[in-house]
């Protein structure tokens, strides 16, 4: 285990709506508040065609093939994730949600494109004074988080 300390910074609350998309809107909104580390929670809808990695295909290979599924039709969502710059110094998220319509739940990274449905909020808080980024891996491809 490898750990960096950090400090609370700004608190920010998103309403998200209808169609907005993950991971790129909260990018896009880090980006322009010039946030480079926060925690992120995530709670409202998400629309019927919204894609979420559910796993590796094969967990054994050296550079895993994501497993990427449609969500079954809207449903309710709640997740939490992180911001860390990249290598370009631009915020990534990386958030995994679970995401529930009936009795079927799916719960995945939301890295491939979850689409709001009319309802998602969402509070970030900034961490400050630390010095964590994400930087590839050249092992197996990740944008891992480096402290």
């Amino acid at each position: 285990m490898k750990f960096t300390e950090a400090n609370l910074g700004r608190i920010f609350i998103l309403r998200l709506e209808h169609g907005d998309l993950l991971p790129n809107t909260i990018e896009e909104f880090a980006k322009a508040q010039k946030v480079e580390s926060a925690t992120v929670l995530l709670i409202g809808g998400s629309d019927q065609d919204s894609k979420v990695v559910v796993g590796p295909k094969d967990g054994t290979a050296a550079r895993p093939v994501p497993t990427v599924v449609n969500l079954p039709g809207v449903s309710e969502a709640v997740g939490v994730g992180t911001i860390f710059v990249n290598e370009d110094k631009d915020p990534k998220l990386h958030m995994h949600s679970a995401f529930g319509r009936d009795q079927q739940t799916v719960t995945g990274c939301t890295r491939e494109g979850v689409s709001i449905w009319h309802i998602g909020e969402v509070i970030i808080f900034e961490l400050i004074n630390n010095n964590a980024q994400r930087k590839i891996n050249p092992v197996n491809g990740f944008e891992l988080l480096e402290v």
